[in-house]
């Protein structure tokens, strides 16, 4: 009890605290008293698991994201963003080095808001609010300019189009973990013959199981899951032949014709226009 009461003090100690002007830790952007708050971090390694009290527009500016949560995870390449809802616990892994644009927005702030992760198109208009409001200070004015930054901001989140940038996760354990290790090692072949037999299963009971976890069968999953994974890798520098080679594709025209196929523009194009937004 004595414990409860001293964590309820503080708590009210720290909702006292007038927040800096600016400040880059991500969780002063809850402490303000504006509904809309814009900070840039540039972390320097993966952020373990957590969640925030406001919902998250995470953009990466320059370097691969991966968001996971227990739904799913979220691949965020430059010029893109994912959405967080509040109080969701997700971690992010990092590629390389990554500079982020992150939005908090108070829950309720607008009811339009998606309420499940989603990676959208960050367009011009977006990208160019997201650095005007990184300049504000988190105490900005209640009205004028910077209010109706903030509010274009929420209305430019509402309109983008959500991106098929998504590999859902499975919750059944064993399956979870035989997942994980595939995604540490995406150059693996996958069959559903071969998964049964490595998990001591009949290939129809696993067919079943794989649909009913993820929504996709196997083959899709997989599909959708190495073309995503290897967007890290072509943001770092690597060839495309050493991205299809690493993801299990017989060949870098193979991998291109994927590509295209799922993403609609070769690969070498999809990355020119990554560069030019982390030239923004």
């Amino acid at each position: 009890m004595i414990v409860a009461l001293r964590r309820h003090k503080n708590r009210r100690e720290m909702d006292k605290q007038k927040p800096a002007a600016i400040d880059l830790k991500p969780v002063h952007g809850e402490r303000t008293p504006r509904p809309v708050a814009v900070l840039a971090t540039d972390p320097e390694g993966d952020i373990p698991q957590h969640r925030h009290r406001r919902g998250q527009l995470i953009h990466a500016i320059h370097g691969v994201m991966m968001v996971s949560t227990a739904q799913g995870s979220w691949v965020v390449p430059p010029g893109r963003g994912v959405w967080v809802p509040s109080r969701m616990s997700h971690e992010i892994r990092m590629a390389g080095e990554v500079r982020m644009r992150t939005v908090f927005v108070e829950p309720g702030a607008r009811i339009g808001l998606p309420d499940t992760c989603r990676v959208i198109e960050v367009s011009e208009l977006l990208r160019a609010l997201i650095l005007e409001g990184v300049a504000l200070p988190l105490d900005y004015a209640a009205e004028g300019r910077p209010a109706r930054i903030m509010e274009l901001i929420l209305d430019e989140i509402e309109a983008a189009p959500a991106l098929a940038l998504h590999v859902p996760m499975p919750r059944h354990a064993r399956l979870a973990r035989h997942v994980r290790r595939w995604i540490a090692d995406p150059s693996q072949p996958v069959s559903l013959e071969a998964w049964a037999q490595q998990l001591h299963m009949n290939p129809r009971t696993l067919a079943r199981l794989f649909v009913r976890e993820t929504g996709m069968n196997l083959g899709a999953w997989y599909r959708q899951a190495r073309l995503l994974l290897s967007l890290a890798r072509l943001t770092e520098g690597a060839s495309i032949l050493e991205v299809a080679l690493a993801h299990g594709y017989e060949s870098p025209s193979a991998f291109a014709a994927m590509f295209r196929r799922q993403l609609g523009v070769p690969p070498s194009q999809y990355m020119r226009s990554g560069a030019r937004s982390e030239a923004t």
